[in-house]
């Protein structure tokens, strides 16, 4: 298999997270679809990273369904539950954190505008949806170990994946300070060698 995508990429570094928790061997090859060069478009109809190749050259898109497939591939190591409402719970967080990290890139991208070009008030928004998301995600982890109560999920990867994000991009957002449960997660999670060696970085 083959991982396209970037080091900045909260979305790739959710999959890449995936993939060394299920101990999955991969080629990871680093490309953007902002390069003018990018070969992502030829690969994804929709332009975006990540993509996963299979052996055999299928495409997998987006990140949530490429996670998916590999809790699938092998038995070991299980992320999402089997379907029923705990499954639609894990999805839910997973859907919460993915919000955030949309939401985070895309008051990002519209600051690197022109000053002229940039609208404040949509980047008003955005943040003001990364801030409501991160009171939920703190409302619903309480005092819990894991997202889910006692067991490490996928929950667990979407929202450390997603405060990763916001540490890199938006230091100004100090949910550490604000919400100390969600930074108890961060720092635990943070140990597992997974996540220690996917910081996104330039």
């Amino acid at each position: 298999m083959k991982l396209i995508g970037s080091h900045t990429s909260p979305f790739v570094r959710k999959v890449r997270i995936v993939l060394a928790e299920k101990k999955i061997e991969y080629d990871f090859e680093i490309d953007s679809p902002w390069l003018e060069d990018s070969k992502v478009p030829n690969i994804n109809p929709l332009g975006k990273i990540p993509v996963l190749l299979l052996d055999d050259n299928t495409p997998l898109f987006d990140s949530r369904v490429i996670v998916e497939y590999i809790d699938n591939v092998t038995p070991n190591n299980k992320l999402f539950p089997a379907p029923n409402r705990e499954r639609i719970e894990v999805k839910r967080w997973e859907a919460v954190a993915d919000g955030i990290c949309d939401a985070a890139a895309s008051a990002f991208l519209e600051a690197k505008r022109p000053k002229k070009e940039q609208s404040a008030s949509w980047i008003a928004r955005q943040r003001d949806k990364v801030m409501r998301g991160l009171d939920f995600m703190a409302e619903e982890l309480g005092d819990k170990a894991f997202c889910m109560g006692t067991h490490f999920s996928m929950a667990d990867i979407a929202s450390v994946t997603a405060l990763g994000y916001l540490a890199f991009r938006f230091a100004d957002i100090n949910w550490q300070e604000s919400h100390p449960n969600l930074a108890k997660l961060y720092a635990k999670l943070m140990q597992r060698p997974s996540f220690a060696d996917s910081v996104p970085h330039d």
